[in-house]
């Protein structure tokens, strides 16, 4: 009895967007973003140590939980737009991050297939695999271990590529999905949902006074994220057609600091920046806990994290898609409607 009520109260997702409760669900996990590094190599900003990033899928392989409430919502809100299309993509790459919810949660959408999932750790693409579901409802599945940064995948080999919670940890975004497109046949069609800037601000403040405070000085500990303006820029530079970008905002509470940590340590979203400072000092993170609670702290004791999510939509380009006419062809003006309609009423 003592457990189950713990549990029922330790997490309240909601979606802002449209005001209603989403089942309670424990989060595991380290922090969604870290800190900013440049340890160029071959001429490439690094930001992000990527070995370090597998190592932390490999934990988040045993750590996270079968289900997940932020998680699934987000892979259920990506996945509805395949029933927004009315072709079949029989063909389909799922990427990384929360790729096991994706499958868990397709449900036949899209006419998929043939399906294949990849990760950079083997240990969870061996977890994907233990825990295939053999009715037979599902599409053909493979199992790939391979990295966003140099995608394994044939070009114009697939009919959809989704993405859902991994390319934030991409060190060249645009390079990522210039891969994805690439990757895609002709009219194929690119779904990915990445964490945006506001994510985890209130922790991002709390961790800063109280390294101000403690240590007099900060040092990263957050990652940078995208910012929503810059979504549409990155599908128009990857070359994808007809681009499309949404956001959502969710609030999770959690009982205190630390258990919002370790819901992201199992969400295998821990620091992994170049530049990081791997020592986080025990005072600076009591006094991290306390200003989180005292700043953001909720009347019934917890603590509320905000989690941004950027959908993005794309294509790969075809003759049969729709295309802007050429600037100049227009054969009325706007002065001509205004004429024929007239003045607008203020």
């Amino acid at each position: 009895m003592a457990s189950s009520a713990a549990a029922a109260r330790r997490l309240l997702l909601l979606r802002h967007r449209h005001g209603h409760l989403l089942p309670k669900r424990h989060f595991s996990s380290s922090s969604a973003a870290d800190g900013l590094d440049d340890g160029g190599g071959g001429g490439r900003v690094k930001i992000f140590d990527r070995d370090l990033k597998r190592r932390h899928r490999d934990r988040a392989a045993w750590a996270m939980r079968e289900t997940d409430g932020l998680v699934d919502a987000v892979a259920e809100n990506l996945l509805d737009r395949l029933e927004d299309c009315r072709k079949a993509f029989p063909s389909a790459l799922c990427l990384g991050g929360s790729a096991g919810a994706v499958r868990r949660l397709l449900r036949g959408r899209g006419g998929i297939e043939r399906l294949i999932m990849m990760d950079m750790s083997a240990d969870m693409v061996k977890k994907w695999r233990e825990s295939e579901n053999s009715s037979g409802d599902e599409p053909e599945t493979h199992f790939v271990v391979g990295d966003e940064e140099f995608l394994p995948i044939k070009e114009s080999s697939q009919d959809l590529i989704i993405s859902c919670l991994g390319l934030h940890w991409t060190n060249d975004l645009p390079g990522a999905m210039i891969q994805c497109r690439l990757a895609l046949q002709p009219d194929g069609l690119f779904l990915a949902a990445i964490l945006g800037g506001e994510t985890l601000k209130e922790l991002r403040i709390a961790c800063t006074v109280a390294q101000m405070e403690r240590e007099g000085g900060i040092s990263p500990r957050m990652s940078p994220l995208a910012q929503v303006r810059d979504a549409g820029n990155l599908l128009t530079r990857a070359g994808f057609t007809l681009p499309g970008v949404d956001v959502d905002q969710y609030t999770v509470k959690y009982n205190n600091a630390f258990e919002l940590v370790e819901h992201l340590r199992a969400m295998g979203e821990t620091n992994a920046l170049f530049q990081r400072n791997p020592v986080l000092k025990r005072d600076t993170a009591l006094a991290t806990a306390a200003i989180y609670q005292s700043m953001f702290g909720l009347e019934d004791g917890s603590i509320p994290a905000t989690f941004q999510v950027i959908y993005m939509t794309g294509w790969r380009e075809h003759p049969s898609q729709q295309k802007a006419k050429r600037r100049g062809s227009a054969a009325i003006s706007f002065s001509d409607i205004q004429k024929q309609f007239g003045p607008s009423e203020n």
